[in-house]
């Protein structure tokens, strides 16, 4: 009897295991290691309270990220500020960054597609035509990642004009993959960005040139409040993760300064390439997040 007792008693708790692995399953397409500071909470949220799974697709080697690695320079004991000597170390040093990130918000794996971290330029044409990024290569894995991850969504960057050339090509490289894609389980891909509450949502329609980047005209914007405040008196709030998160990129000068707890809300709008009938999951998305952890309400 004792045996069968505890025969069910471990295929109850599988069952369990199972019920609450259910979450959903998402890719966060990035440019930089650091890009991905904008999507923190909700990365986390997803992860830890949904028991969801996140993966990150990083396009660069990150090993241009040194105008102002003063600060970092001490910290590494390295001469960061020196382009050759940054060069040689910063993408393992910020490999390592993005993975401890990664391991507060919960993301299952970093797939790094290595593309030159060359120079900053808001024009993506030396990206996206290959000439300064092997292009193929990079398509080739995302087609792989997308056919054997099942994802049930992807989350890009805004790639608005002032964006950074990469950034808006590692938007591009997610876009045009969800195109090739030809599965029966085609992931919803919505654009990511960072809002202080004093601001008003960034007027964005399509990146000039490139109508992939559309975002869908009748379609709501969804938005996780980061700054929702919980515990005694209303002490904290999970800008605390997006802290823990900016607080690994030693070599990061400005995130630090100028994204320390500043953000209030991560506003997501939905690309016209979606079906429509998206529109309900994405929000379903963001209501459900917008109810668990401890923004759930006191009963």
């Amino acid at each position: 009897m004792k045996r069968i007792l505890t025969f069910f008693t471990v295929i109850f708790s599988l069952m369990t295991l199972s019920l609450f692995g259910q979450g959903p399953k998402v890719l966060v397409v990035t440019a930089h290691p650091d890009d991905e500071t904008g999507f923190s909470v909700t990365m986390f949220k997803i992860t830890h309270e949904m028991k969801g799974t996140v993966d990150m697709a990083v396009m660069t080697d990150g090993g241009g990220g040194f105008a102002d690695s003063q600060l970092g320079a001490l910290y590494y004991n390295l001469n960061l500020t020196d382009s050759i000597v940054a060069r040689t170390h910063l993408p393992m040093l910020r490999k390592q960054e993005i993975l401890n990130a990664g391991k507060i918000m919960g993301v299952r794996n970093i797939y790094f597609m290595e593309q030159p971290d060359d120079w900053y330029t808001t024009d993506p044409k030396p990206y996206i035509s290959g000439k300064n990024w092997d292009i193929p290569y990079v398509e080739r894995r995302m087609d792989r990642l997308l056919a054997d991850r099942d994802y049930d969504f992807v989350i890009t960057m805004l790639p608005h004009a002032g964006q950074h050339g990469h950034h808006k090509t590692s938007v591009l490289m997610a876009l045009r993959a969800i195109q090739r894609f030809k599965g029966p389980h085609k992931p919803i891909v919505i654009a990511g960005s960072p809002m202080n509450a004093t601001s008003k949502p960034m007027e964005f329609s399509m990146l000039e040139g490139y109508p992939e980047t559309k975002i869908k005209a009748d379609a709501p914007t969804f938005t996780l409040n980061r700054a929702f405040r919980f515990k005694e008196n209303d002490k904290v709030s999970y800008k605390i993760v997006a802290d823990w998160v900016i607080s690994e990129y030693k070599s990061q000068g400005a995130i630090q300064e100028n994204g320390i707890h500043k953000t209030d809300m991560e506003v997501y709008r939905y690309y016209d390439l979606n079906d429509p009938k998206g529109i309900s999951k994405v929000q379903k998305l963001f209501d459900d997040l917008a109810k668990i952890g401890f923004a759930a309400p006191v009963k």
